[in-house]
This record gives structure tokens, C-alpha cells and sequence, in this order.
């Protein structure tokens, strides 16, 4: 398959390292004995990067948009849902191993998120983990010099409605049912940006 002519729905010359560092670390959290089972990743943009560079017995993905001609190339089950007007998931209960959401959640609501969780505690199976990663509050100013520069995408940065800290985002877990003692935090990018893993 050809490569993407795109990585996000803007342009910036470090979006397709920043695209493969988001993947390998999400890719570095996931255990391997949950890889025979359903991955969903929310937000994937309509080329799934992450998706198309992770190994699963069964792939799916949610979208506000439609996938592109690469992205009905691969063998991905997608959904296409606005997450910010309908937080709801179109799942049954306990039906995937992994939930990922990459990049994902600045772009969302946060009246809207914790009825994100708690959909994503209530499609996860059983010891299955959601994993998600966004930048740290403090690099917004900087994200917004690099999209200036044409370093980044300057629609997805414009599109960033709200930075969080990974205490909040532990808040946002533990509102959806998550238990603490369940929980990990990161950093990675030269702390440009978080990860967190929550294990239900």
C-alpha cells in the first residue's frame, strides 16, 4: 500500500514523526496477551495510523470523519460518530481488549469526556486497558509557536479546546469507574506530551 499522503487533516513538516513517536509509545503499552482480541482506537483521523502500524486480531475505529481511500484500504471496521455531540460508543458491554485514544481528548469537550470514559469503561473487557496520550498543559504556548512555524498542523492546534494535567486526567478516569490503584502516567517527546493506562 502507498503511503499516506496525510497524517493529520493539516499540514506540518514533523507531523509524520510526531505521528510515528505517538504510535510506537502506544504501541510500547500495549501487553502482548491482550493483542489477540478487538483494539478500538477513538479519534484516528481518516488515515488510522495507529492502526495500521499495530498488530490485532480485529480492528476497529470511531471518527468524526469518513475514511480516506488509504484508510478503506485496511482492514479496520469504522464508525463514523461526532464524539462531542454524541459521546456514546456503539458497542456492547465488554467487547474490546485495548481502547485507544491518541491525540484525542484536547480536541474534545470536557463536559463531554467523562460520559467518554465511562463508555469506554463499559465496552472494555475485563483487565483490557484504554490508553490515550495528549499534550501537557504547559506546551500549549510552544504547540502554537510550532504550528506557526509549520512545524505541526495548525487546524489540529487551533482545534485543541482544553489542556490537561495528568492529575485531571486520573480524575477523569476515576469519574468513570477506572480505579486508581489501576492507573499509570507518563510522559514522552521530551515531555511535550502524556500517556496514561487504565486497566479496568
Amino acid at each position: 500500500m502507498s503511503k499516506p499522503s496525510r497524517f493529520t487533516r493539516g499540514k506540518g513538516l514533523l507531523e509524520p514523526l510526531l505521528a510515528k513517536l505517538r504510535a510506537q509509545q502506544a504501541n510500547a503499552l500495549i501487553p502482548s496477551h491482550l493483542r489477540d482480541g478487538r483494539i478500538l482506537d477513538i479519534g484516528c483521523g481518516s488515515y488510522p495510523y495507529f492502526l495500521a502500524h499495530t498488530v490485532f486480531k480485529q480492528k476497529f475505529a470511531v471518527d468524526q470523519l469518513p475514511p480516506s481511500e488509504d484508510g478503506r484500504r485496511l482492514n479496520i471496521k469504522w464508525h463514523t460518530l461526532d464524539l462531542n455531540s454524541t459521546p456514546r460508543l456503539p458497542f456492547e458491554d465488554n467487547f474490546f481488549n485495548v481502547i485507544t485514544l491518541l491525540a484525542v481528548v484536547e480536541h474534545l469537550n470536557p463536559n463531554s469526556l467523562v460520559l467518554l470514559f465511562q463508555e469506554t469503561y463499559r465496552v472494555l473487557r475485563p483487565g483490557g486497558v484504554v490508553i490515550l496520550t495528549t499534550p501537557a498543559a504547559w506546551s500549549d504556548g510552544l504547540l502554537k509557536l510550532m504550528a506557526r512555524l509549520g512545524l505541526v498542523s495548525a487546524e489540529e492546534i487551533g482545534e485543541h479546546v482544553f489542556a490537561y494535567t495528568l492529575p485531571l486526567i486520573g480524575w477523569y478516569f476515576g469519574r468513570a469507574g477506572f480505579e486508581m490503584t489501576k492507573l499509570k502516567f507518563g510522559y514522552f517527546e521530551f515531555m511535550l506530551n502524556m500517556w496514561a493506562v487504565a486497566q479496568k
